[in-house]
Formats: C-alpha cells, structure tokens, sequence
C-alpha cells in the first residue's frame, strides 16, 4: 500500500506530499443522474487509491438507485441538459480555479447535439476551451476525455465528435499535461441494449460499461503511468515473473516502483529491476 502511495504522489507532482489528489468529473446528465461514479469508486478501493483521491465539484447527489460505496465521495461537476458550449463559455474557469483539480475527467457533447443542433467543430472549440481554462488553473492538469456513448439512433454528429477526439488530443496532449481517451463509444463495444428507454442515458449495463473504460484510465493516471499520447488503450495483468535478470531486455521496461500492468495498462509489461507483481487487478508495478 505504501508503493501505490509513493507513485501516486511521484505521478501528480502538483500535489504536495500527503495530499489527496483532486479529481473532477465533469459532464452533463451522463454523469449527473447514472450510476457510474460510484463504480468507478469501487474500482479506485480495490485499487487501494480510494483513500488518495478527493472528487471535487459544486454538485454532490447521487441517485438513489445508486449503490453507495464506503467513503464514496458524492462531489462532481455533473449538470443535467448542459451543454459544452455554455460550459466552456461561462462555468469551467469559475469551477477549476476554485478547485485546481490534478485530475479531470470529462464526457459532453450530447446535449449540443440534441439540445444546441451544434457541430461537431463547435462541440471540439468548446473542448478546447475548456481545456485553455484547466490548464490556467493547473498547468500540469491531466485529462480523461471520454468519447460519447452513441444515441439509440446512432446520431451522425456524435459519431463525427467521436471520429475527432484522437486527432483532437494528438493535437493538444503534452509531457507535462497529457490527455488520455476513454472509449465509451459504439466503436469500442457500448450497445442499443446499454441505453435507457430515452435511448441517450445509460442504463446498469451501460454505467458498468462506462466505469470499465473511465476507471482503468483514471488509476493510470493516478499511479503517474498515464499520458502516453492519448491511444485508447490495450493491455494486461501479467503475473509476477518478469525479472531483472531474468530473458527480457530492460531497455524500454518499466523503472522500479513503476507500473507494469493492468486492465487498460498500454505500457511495458517487463521491468528493468525487480519483478512485476500484482496488486489487482487494475494495477501491478515492478518490486
């Protein structure tokens, strides 16, 4: 336990030794009104990051249909029908410098879609802006954009803002403040059968969906393994066999303390001392 903490903090250089590490998630009613928040900290628990992590935001509901984890923060930044044209325009600068988050995590666009018939340019501005204001607050930020999980009538817009968002990052991802893609698109598995009756909002299956592909990206992050220039993501857990000494090369293996595997984990899965060793399974690191 004390290793995770150690590269958790060695990770997030903005946050000072001993401190909790500010993570906003931020959305509309994607995030307000489901119940993927609450799994996601159920993933950070098994993690043993849960008790290094302040969720911060305005917002602090959580549906009552919800399972409520022990410990679970409430905050968030989630607003039901918002868009992210008037977010980027008039709440995330008031919101991130009251808050400084080290972590912020973010699905909008629906409702510029259905809502403000924006494009998909209008809808990447607005990413952009907010990301200008993140970075204002925090210039070592580091960012989870999520792609958006599809309408039940596959909306070509939101298929165009999800086509986007790699190049998007390609374009504003940087050593010092990474963007990192979360795919919850059509794409990457998330089904008509995931949707609500409303066929915008995720039912169970879809939270679970959601929560698959925003947790692992959020513990890499947190262990300071993220940032690779922003790919989707593959990966695995290996066991703990890989060794210094052992028939793999070190060059381009993971430092000791470094991560080494996991669920979504894209790095190396070799270690240049030491072995890698499982922790669980979203996080294994050379010892």
């Amino acid at each position: 336990m004390r290793l995770l903490g150690f590269t958790l903090v060695a990770g997030l250089a903005a946050s000072a030794y001993g401190q909790k590490v500010k993570v906003m998630l931020l959305g509309d009613s994607i995030t307000e009104i489901t119940c993927w928040r609450p799994m996601v900290w159920d993933q950070l628990t098994t993690a043993g990051l849960a008790g290094n992590v302040d969720f911060v935001g305005t917002m602090s509901n959580l549906q009552g249909s919800c399972s409520k984890p022990s410990g679970f923060d409430v905050n968030h930044e989630g607003h039901s029908g918002w868009q992210a044209y008037d977010i980027a325009r008039n709440n995330i600068e008031g919101w991130v410098q009251n808050t400084k988050p080290d972590i912020v995590q973010f699905m909008l666009g629906t409702n510029d879609v259905n809502i403000g018939k924006r494009n998909a340019q209008s809808i990447l501005e607005s990413y952009t802006t907010m990301l200008n204001a993140m970075r204002a607050a925090n210039p070592s930020v580091k960012v989870i954009i999520d792609k958006l999980i599809p309408t039940s009538w596959s909306d070509a817009t939101v298929e165009a803002v999800n086509t986007a968002i790699p190049g998007w990052v390609s374009s504003h991802t940087t050593s010092e403040s990474p963007i990192v893609i979360a795919d919850c698109s059509r794409a990457a598995g998330f089904t008509n059968a995931m949707l609500r009756g409303d066929g915008v909002h995720p039912n169970d299956q879809g939270d679970r969906f959601i929560a698959e592909q925003v947790g692992p990206k959020l513990i890499e992050l947190l262990s300071g393994s993220g940032g690779g220039g922003g790919g989707d993501g593959g990966g695995g857990n290996p066991a703990a066999t890989t060794t210094a000494g052992g028939a793999q090369p070190t060059a381009g293996c993971a430092a000791l303390w470094g991560q080494c595997g996991g669920l979504g984990w894209a790095g190396p899965s070799c270690c240049s001392q030491g072995a890698c060793r499982v922790s669980n399974d979203y996080y294994s690191q050379c010892q």
